[in-house]
């Protein structure tokens, strides 16, 4: 049987380290990375504070549906998303059709460690980030783990969190 040209998504929480990792198997798999919330960045011609700012949550939400739906018709590409990219359903169903969906978890005080001086990031300008983090977390892993191929602890080993990666889209294509 003929191996499928599948893609990858990576979910998790910001500052769970999609990008590094995508980046790093993007380099490995010799294929095309793209950072989603840079792509709309790069899009829009703006930052994603300011996006927000204007448009709000939702208007953001709606931009970034329209991107991921367009980088997911094709697969080979590593793609990092957004923490929030799972609130849509269709959003999932989009990113299952890619391919293998990662979902790298990280505990919120790891989050917010990696994040804590960040300014880049709406949703953690608020009094108490940490507990604003835990919240976003408890409310989002359900659905990160609902729509995840496989579940990877960040913070660990990069090479032993690549090697894993790359043995379960090989997994995938044999399917």
């Amino acid at each position: 049987m003929a191996k499928r040209n599948i893609g990858c998504c990576l979910i998790g929480m910001m500052g769970a380290g999609k990008t590094t990792v995508g980046r790093k198997l993007a380099r490995r798999l010799n294929c095309e990375f793209v950072d989603l919330d840079h792509e709309i960045e790069a899009r829009t011609g703006v930052s994603i504070p300011t996006i927000f700012e204007i448009e709000g949550e939702a208007g953001f939400r709606q931009r970034e549906a329209r991107v991921l739906a367009e980088l997911t018709k094709s697969g080979g590409r590593v793609v990092a998303t957004g923490g929030g990219v799972v609130l849509d359903p269709r959003n999932r169903a989009a990113m299952q059709r890619a391919g293998l969906v990662v979902y790298l978890h990280a505990p919120p005080e790891l989050l917010y460690a990696r994040t804590r001086h960040d300014r880049n990031r709406p949703l953690l300008q608020v009094a108490d980030p940490l507990r604003r983090i835990t919240e976003l977390v408890e409310r989002r892993d359900p659905l990160y783990r609902e729509v995840a191929d496989v579940v990877i602890e960040a913070g660990g080993d990069p090479a032993g969190v690549l090697a894993l990666i790359e043995t379960e889209m090989g997994k995938k294509c044999e399917n």
